[in-house]
This record gives C-alpha cells, structure tokens and sequence, in this order.
C-alpha cells in the first residue's frame, strides 16, 4: 500500500518531497503527487512525509 496526497488540502509547500526517503513525492500541477510504486509507507514506521506535512489529512493511505 502506498501514501496519497490530496491534492485539494496540497499547500505546495514542498516538505513531503524532501523528507520521502525513496523520491517519490514530485510536483504535478499545483500539487505534490506521490509515485504509489515508489512509496514503501517508510517500511512499517510513521511515513516521513504525514510527519512533516503540516496540514492534518492532506497524506492519507492510498
């Protein structure tokens, strides 16, 4: 399973891409989309990218 930004709550504000360890988080449009291939969830710790996105629920489980 993978991360999925909202792209309607997206601030653009670019934390989530550097934080993601695999570089899956790139701008598309206006908003940061995540490569749900590319996305491990952070391999069974808190995804880095809810941790540091500082609107709540814009990073959801796919």
């Amino acid at each position: 399973m993978a991360m999925k930004i909202n792209a309607s709550q997206c601030s653009a504000c670019g934390a989530c891409e550097f934080e993601c360890p695999n570089a899956a988080i790139s701008m598309k449009g206006d908003a940061y989309a995540i490569k749900a291939s590319a996305c491990t969830e952070c391999d069974g710790d808190e995804p880095k990218c809810t941790a540091v996105c500082p609107v709540d629920g814009c990073i959801v489980k796919a």
